[in-house]
């Protein structure tokens, strides 16, 4: 059974992609999905440390519907190439693996599930392989549309617009358009912004999923159910994409 494919990224580093793509992952568990969360990278957490699938797992529980998975640990906190770089030198980046081994990765966890979020490192361009593929790289082998999540502050107009470009030029497929951590108490300058964001959305052909209220990582289980509720019609509005076979297999 192939799977509905969906990849995240972030218009930059801390902008609230894990919480974006639990609240993700919730919404398709609430629909009766099967669901996994695929990290292709994970840098910054040791051996035995909790990354992100893990913090997507303890944050939803259902054991039986969600399953979670990383491609390659790095230690250092850094981009994925500069992070075995600094690990173990040229040879630690040669071992990072490919883009077809992500995305058969991918296929693997396709034949079981029925919703896969792709988790991606930092931001768009980030490179992930030795070969410099990158989540856009992903998107497109995976024909999956990309969930872009984006801050409210200042900067993030001429960020999240950079961001569908480049997106946009690559010929990824637009999907949804998240701010990832909403304040509590917000400015002028995060009102105005929201309203932007909202257009910018619409104008490159992504759906709106509005705002996630900040603090979500330490939040009841509840209180990330109901912001996955209100992603619900976004999600909706980009799955299910079916996850086409590539040539040769």
């Amino acid at each position: 059974m192939s799977a509905a494919v969906l990849c995240v990224t972030g218009t930059d580093t801390d902008v609230g992609k894990t919480m974006a793509t639990a609240c993700l992952a919730a919404a398709a568990l609430a629909r009766g999905d099967r669901v996994a969360v695929y990290k292709p990278a994970q840098t910054g957490v040791g051996p035995v440390g909790a990354g992100d699938v893990e913090t997507v797992a303890r944050l939803l529980g259902h054991p039986d519907r969600l399953t979670v998975a990383e491609g390659v640990r790095l230690g250092p906190a850094m981009a994925p190439v500069d992070a075995a770089l600094e690990a173990g030198g040229e040879a630690a980046v040669e071992a990072l693996p490919g883009l077809d081994w992500h995305l058969e990765r991918i296929e693997a966890l396709a034949l079981d599930q029925d919703t896969v979020l792709v988790e991606g490192a930092g931001g768009l361009l980030v490179e992930l392989t030795p070969g410099g593929a990158t989540i856009a790289d992903l998107a497109l082998g995976a024909g999956a549309p990309l969930a872009v999540i984006t801050r409210p502050d200042l900067g993030t107009l001429n960020h999240t617009g950079l961001t569908l470009e480049a997106a946009a030029r690559r010929g990824v497929r637009p999907g949804t358009l998240i701010v990832g951590s909403w304040p509590v108490e917000p400015t002028a300058v995060h009102r105005a912004n929201l309203g932007r964001l909202r257009a910018t959305a619409r104008d490159h052909g992504y759906a709106w999923g509005g705002a996630l209220p900040e603090g979500l990582s330490s939040a009841p289980e509840q209180a990330v159910s109901r912001a996955a509720t209100a992603l619900a019609a976004a999600l909706a509005g980009v799955l299910p994409v079916r996850l086409p076979p590539r040539p040769g297999r």
